[in-house]
């Protein structure tokens, strides 16, 4: 790991917000935070860690994929709706597992989650529960009764 220079911060936090709405990358990155990253064998930006916790990868198209630490960051710093499924109780202990959200457990979701963003998992009370890519479009999370709404790439028991 190397520490970052201002210009790879000021880069990473544009991407933020580009992905994900004006100043995510404030929240992912804080200013006053010691932010750390790995870098590939070619020099490009692979894992960025904030206060030694993974927040995000980096990955080859350009765009994030979020940790839990990321996640978490994301529910504690942005008011709604930033890229966040809210789910119902009977998914909060297989969410927080690790294990997939389904769309008949879809209570609501941000308006501008599109099939492949990546996206926060929450509970009724705005708990994180999760991150993961979507596989479908908000509406159609909202809509369907059956299939897979996000794959949860890491659930807050995890850590």
């Amino acid at each position: 790991m190397t520490n970052t220079d201002a210009t790879d911060l000021a880069d990473l936090r544009v991407v933020a917000d580009y992905q994900f709405g004006k100043g995510t990358g404030d929240a992912l990155f804080p200013p006053d935070s010691e932010i750390e990253l790995s870098r590939s064998r070619s020099g490009r930006p692979r894992q960025v860690y904030v206060e030694g916790e993974r927040v995000t990868s980096y990955g080859t198209d350009g765009r994030f994929t979020l940790g839990i630490a990321g996640g978490r960051q994301l529910v504690e710093r942005l008011d709604e709706p930033v890229y966040r499924v809210h789910v119902g109780d009977e998914s909060i202990p297989f969410v927080s597992d690790g294990k997939n959200a389904f769309a008949k457990f879809v209570t609501d979701v941000s308006p501008d989650v599109r099939p492949g963003d990546e996206v926060v998992i929450v509970g009724p009370d705005s708990e994180l529960l999760g991150v993961g890519r979507a596989e479908l479009s908000a509406d159609a999370m909202l809509d369907f009764e059956t299939g897979m709404a996000v794959r949860v790439r890491e659930g807050a028991n995890d850590e």
